[in-house]
């Protein structure tokens, strides 16, 4: 895996596949500024608040934070490294739902994750629903252990 420099923020070195921060901290802003953004409504292709797809919803959330991610949700699958014992608050969970990775969210702790519905915009959805459930292929860590 590739690391590349994203930039320097408050006397800390983050980079995608691998920040260097202090991550409870940023977990914590990531994860409140994606619930933010509830009820945005889904534009395939969106990257702004004026709609979103899933992937552009986790590109944006984590722009905000100055952490740059690829576009679609496959290739955000191919940074970081697996969640290791679970997702903890502010891993991509991903899943299957038109073969091979295909939709991303951000995890928010206790089962729950906040993402872009085709239906319904961003929501916070459950990895315990029978559709999630169903269809989950992981998650990746890209702050650093905690």
């Amino acid at each position: 895996m590739v690391t590349t420099h994203v930039r320097h923020h408050g006397g800390f070195d983050r980079f995608a596949g691998g920040i260097l921060a202090r991550t409870s901290k940023i977990a914590q802003r990531l994860t409140s500024d994606a619930l933010h953004f509830l009820g945005v409504p889904y534009v395939f292709g969106g990257t702004s608040a004026s709609g979103f797809d899933c992937s552009g919803f986790v590109q944006h959330v984590f722009a905000m934070l100055g952490i740059g991610l690829p576009r679609t949700a496959d290739a955000q699958y191919d940074v970081g490294r697996p969640a290791v014992g679970g997702p903890k608050p502010g891993d991509l969970v991903f899943f299957d739902t038109y073969g091979g990775v295909s939709h991303v969210g951000i995890y928010l702790g206790h089962g729950k994750f906040v993402h872009a519905s085709s239906s319904r915009g961003v929501m916070v959805s459950h990895l315990s629903e029978s559709y999630w459930a169903a269809r989950y292929v992981g998650a990746k860590r890209l702050l650093a252990a905690r």
